[in-house]
C-alpha cells in the first residue's frame, strides 16, 4: 500500500492502474508483493516480475524495483514506495522507453532474471532481496514527440546553436547571439537544440546538442510552456539569449556540461503561455 504525503509527492495515475490490472492475474508475471510473501520459495530461480523500476533520483546509483513510485508534481525526486527490490543488469535499450523527467528514469516493466532473498544486495548492502535481469520490456511504453531548432543561418551577426556546438572554442570567451530551446525544471537550467516530451505534452526533456545557461529572466520565463504548481514544475520554449559564451567543459550539473552561457539579455521567441 502506498503511503501519500499530499505535499511532496503525487501518484502516477495511469500506470498505478496498469500494474493493478497485471497484479490482479492478467499475465503470467509475479506481482511483487507475491514474490516478496514466498521469497524463500522462489530465491535461487529464474522468475518473472512486474513493477516499477526506478533509476536514479536520491542517489544516481539506485537501481531498484518497488510496487509503487511516488514524485513531486514536476516528476523529479522519484521514490520507491513499498518492499524494494536491487536490481542488477538493467538493459539501456530499454531505460529510453520509461520516463525521464531530468534526475531519474522509471516505470512499469516486466523484469525476467535470477531472484535472490535473504543477503546484503545494493550499497551498503541495505537491501534484502535482488534481481539480476536477463530481459526486461515496457509495460507502458511512452511515447514521445521532439521539437527542434532549424539548422538556418540566422543573420545580424547571430551564431546559430549547432554552429556553436560545432565549434565552440572559436567562440570561447566571446558574447554571442543565438536561439535555442531553454529548459529549466529546478535542476536543469540549459539551451538546448530541441526539446522531448512526452505525447501528451508532458514530462519534457532537452536533446541534442545542450548549453549549460544561467541568468534567463524570470519575466520571459512566463511567456514560455509552464509545468504544473507554483513556482512552475519545468519551464520550455524557444528563446533568443545574448551572453558570454564559454567552452572547455565542467559546467553545471555534476559538471557534465562543455558549453555555457552566462545570459545578459534574452526574450521568448514564442507564447506558450497565452
Amino acid at each position: 500500500m502506498m503511503v501519500w504525503n499530499t505535499r511532496r509527492f503525487v501518484a502516477i495515475a495511469g500506470l498505478v492502474a496498469a500494474f493493478a490490472l497485471a497484479a490482479c492475474g492478467q499475465d503470467s508475471a509475479l506481482s511483487i508483493q507475491k514474490l516478496i510473501g514466498d521469497a524463500p520459495q522462489y530465491s535461487g530461480k529464474q522468475i518473472t516480475v512486474n513493477g516499477f523500476y526506478l533509476k536514479g533520483g536520491d542517489s544516481p546509483d539506485l537501481s531498484v524495483l518497488a510496487p509503487v513510485i511516488s514524485t513531486l508534481d514536476n516528476g523529479l525526486n522519484a521514490r520507491p514506495n513499498g518492499d524494494t527490490i536491487w536490481v542488477d543488469g538493467f538493459p539501456d535499450a530499454v531505460l529510453g522507453q520509461l520516463h525521464q523527467p531530468g534526475d531519474a528514469t522509471y516505470g512499469l516493466v516486466r523484469l525476467t532474471g535470477q531472484f535472490d532473498a535473504g543477503g546484503s544486495y545494493g550499497p551498503d548492502g541495505k537491501y534484502k532481496y535482488r534481481l539480476q535481469v536477463a530481459s526486461a520490456e515496457s509495460i507502458e511504453r511512452v511515447q514521445r514527440t521532439e521539437t527542434r531548432i532549424e539548422n538556418k543561418p540566422l543573420g545580424d551577426g547571430k551564431v546559430g546553436l549547432l554552429d556553436l556546438a560545432g565549434d565552440p572554442a572559436k567562440y570561447n570567451g566571446q558574447r554571442v547571439t543565438t536561439q535555442g530551446y531553454y529548459f529549466w525544471n529546478g535542476v536543469i537550467f540549459v539551451l538546448a537544440e530541441g526539446i522531448s516530451t512526452e505525447k501528451d505534452g508532458s514530462s519534457p526533456q532537452p536533446i541534442g546538442k545542450v548549453f549549460w545557461m544561467e541568468g534567463f529572466p524570470p519575466d520571459e520565463s512566463g511567456k514560455l510552456h509552464l509545468g504544473p504548481g507554483s513556482p512552475p514544475g519545468y519551464v520550455w520554449g524557444l528563446v533568443e539569449v545574448t551572453g558570454d559564451f564559454k567552452s572547455g567543459g565542467g559546467f553545471g550539473k555534476d559538471g557534465k556540461y562543455g558549453e555555457f552561457i552566462q545570459v545578459a539579455s534574452a526574450k521568448a521567441l514564442e507564447n506558450a503561455a497565452r
